[in-house]
């Protein structure tokens, strides 16, 4: 059985979702934040970035959001979370997770992280200075020009939907008003309704 390694209000929920949606036994195993039990010995054996998700299977641990849900998809197509048949359309979904995660996240982790990348408690505060406007930036290109709808790759749910619900959780608390984005809002009002999604965010709650 893998085993999914988790923190509540982190990326990992989009991993979490993929798993849920395919409908395999797995194993949730939280990582308490509030503890640092990232940084603990026991989760730095599992993960050495000290970070989630980790996911575990039987040929070893696999690390950051695009390539565990590339993973769920390539290892259970009949779920047809991936266009895996056609290889541009694989790749075109492949630079949308990319996207989140190497310029999304970034500019959202500039809020609260701001030490990975300066020292001067100034600059730390300039950062979080400008974390809404360019969280507006990168969600007004998604919504003018990579959603395509209902879901992000067209007609069809896949694994970009569970990742983008997932950043797109994240607008208010980054000072972005989620109503400028229509497209988006409403595929996050969608995304929230869906049985797994559900059963999902009922655990990390818990």
């Amino acid at each position: 059985m893998m085993k999914l390694f988790y923190a509540p209000g982190t990326c990992s929920l989009a991993s979490h979702i993929a798993l849920e949606e395919v409908g395999v036994p797995y194993e949730a195993c939280r990582v308490d934040f509030s503890r640092a039990e990232q940084t603990k010995p026991d989760y730095l054996a599992v993960n050495p970035k000290g970070r989630v998700p980790a996911l575990a299977t039987e040929r070893g641990t696999l690390t950051e959001t695009p390539a565990i849900l590339a993973f769920i998809a390539q290892s259970f197509p009949e779920a047809r979370l991936a266009p895996l048949d056609d290889p541009f359309e694989f790749a075109r979904l492949q630079s949308f997770l990319s996207y989140l995660c190497s310029t999304v996240h970034v500019a959202h982790a500039h809020a609260r992280r701001g030490a990975r990348w300066a020292d001067d408690p100034a600059a730390h505060e300039a950062m979080k200075a400008k974390v809404p406007q360019n969280m507006a930036d990168c969600f007004a290109l998604v919504e003018a020009s990579m959603f395509a709808g209902p879901f992000v790759m067209g007609g069809t749910y896949t694994i970009a939907d569970p990742y983008l619900f997932t950043i797109a959780g994240w607008l208010e608390a980054d000072g972005v008003d989620p109503g400028q984005f229509p497209k988006i809002l409403d595929h996050r009002n969608r995304m929230a309704e869906r049985p797994a999604v559900a059963r999902v965010l009922a655990q990390v709650r818990a």
